[in-house]
């Protein structure tokens, strides 16, 4: 190879490894944005942990006036749904989850010494317990995104377990 050769690789080289970036840079997706303005509204409801995100609906748990209470948003209209018969002034909700049509949220929730699992219908506006077999401690839910299956994180003897449920 002459000395001439030798430039003419290397200033190839160069140019290619000054593109390779940009080129790289071409093929990959946008970067994920917040969400500025719901985000902002959802600030401004309260504190809020647990959330759950299914198709056009976010469920979770906003404290409030010192009590913490199920929310869920219509992430569409960008606006809270309200859920009678769902709160109770005495329960203490621990876990949230929605399904991806807004109908069914499941729900961990401290009420009476006891944490109990419970389903809620929307269209019906009720509650619905979800027995545990065997009997066990209920800590997170999960919903499936059609909301036929429940995954509950269970504790049973000190371990924690996890069981999926049918929902009719």
């Amino acid at each position: 190879m002459t000395l001439g050769a030798g430039r003419l690789i290397r200033a190839a080289a160069v140019a290619v490894a000054g593109t390779l970036p940009l080129l790289l840079t071409g093929c990959l997706a946008p970067l994920p944005q917040p969400l500025v303005g719901l985000n902002q509204r959802l600030e401004a409801a309260g504190p809020a942990r647990g959330p759950s995100l299914s198709g056009d609906w976010l469920a979770l748990i906003v404290s409030r006036d010192g009590r913490d209470r199920v929310q869920l948003v219509d992430l569409q209209r960008q606006q809270p749904v309200p859920l009678p018969g769902l709160e109770r002034p005495d329960a203490q909700p621990l876990s949230v989850a929605v399904d991806g049509r807004g109908e069914r949220l499941a729900l961990v929730r401290q009420l009476e010494g006891r944490t109990e699992l419970v389903l809620y219908r929307r269209n019906l506006m009720a509650l619905q317990p979800v027995p545990l077999q065997p009997p066990g401690v209920p800590r997170r839910v999960a919903l499936r995104g059609d909301g036929r299956e429940l995954a509950v994180e269970v504790s049973r003897q000190g371990q924690w377990q996890v069981d999926l449920i049918a929902v009719p």
